[in-house]
């Protein structure tokens, strides 16, 4: 019983918390390689240009590159948060435009296989950060592991990225499946990157509807695209964000217009959007677990 007392700490929050809706959006795609961590660095930018409190969590656990990419030097990670040395508010790092950073553990192979008691002290962790934060963006690893499936389950928004390959498209699709079969997601938003063209971005996001349509039961909606740019590869060199690089370019643009529209997704209802009430979330299926095997 002692072992379940992360899910009631959790709740001990999500009753005592001031009302403050947060916006958790999981960025994910099933392949490695389509720019899920562009996409998430460049949204958390574009939010924080808004004036939004935004915080990036790198929730690849065993191949961390968040910090990598804004050019960061986090002097701990979530595994030395996972090793009692400091507590999850301690690795936290500012990253440019005021956006707070949680670093994750790179090449440590025990972060990249946690077992559900691990993962639920991680969670039980996040849960005691006390800073405001208006969107929390997540940064999942490649793969369909239970950590991926965990973060994106839970968070509020899901974002599929996609690019024009055929193993992008069958792996975002094998995503979409397991997420709605096994975890009761219904709604996802597809975004095409490294498109050549608004048509092109249009041209995936079909490919998977078509099969999204025919065999599963889900809503999708095309979120947008972001070009083919060699001004974010330039960007990715410096180690900068191109919102922040190269404002004016092509790719820059279409990050501010994606996070313009994702403001104007429905917020949830006050209580679900407590940063509390996505914590517990996390926790509910390790609980289960946990409590199955005392």
């Amino acid at each position: 019983m002692a072992k379940l007392q992360t899910l009631d700490q959790a709740t001990g929050l999500r009753r005592t918390a001031k009302p403050h809706p947060v916006r958790v959006i999981a960025v994910t795609g099933g392949k490695g390689g389509v720019g899920k961590t562009t996409v998430s660095v460049n949204l958390a930018m574009a939010f924080a240009h808004n004036g939004q409190k935004v915080m990036l969590l790198d929730a690849d656990l065993g191949l961390a590159n968040i910090d990598v990419l804004l050019g960061l030097h986090p002097k701990a990670n979530l595994h030395h948060v996972m090793q009692g040395q400091c507590t999850l508010e301690e690795v936290i790092v500012d990253g440019p435009a005021g956006i707070k950073v949680i670093p994750a553990a790179s090449g440590i192979q025990e972060m990249a296989e946690l077992s559900p008691e691990s993962h639920a002290g991680i969670i039980q962790a996040f849960s005691e950060l006390s800073q405001e934060v208006d969107v929390l963006i997540v940064d999942t690893a490649a793969g369909i592991s239970d950590v991926v499936t965990s973060f994106t389950r839970a968070a509020q928004e899901v974002i599929v990225v996609v690019c024009d390959e055929p193993a992008s498209i069958t792996d975002a699709y094998a995503m979409i499946k397991l997420m709605s079969r096994e975890h009761g997601v219904f709604r996802f938003r597809v975004l095409a990157n490294r498109a050549a063209s608004a048509q092109q971005g249009h041209e995936i996001y079909n490919k998977i509807l078509k099969v999204t349509d025919r065999f599963l039961d889900v809503a999708l909606d095309y979120m947008g695209y972001v070009p083919e740019d060699d001004y974010l590869r330039k960007a990715v060199k410096k180690q900068r964000a191109v919102v922040e690089a190269f404002p004016r370019s092509r790719s820059a643009q279409a990050f501010v217009t994606l996070a313009d529209k994702a403001n104007k997704w429905p917020m949830p209802a006050s209580a679900s959007g407590h940063l509390e009430f996505f914590v517990e979330r996390l926790i509910q299926p390790y609980s289960t677990k946990i409590e199955a095997v005392s």
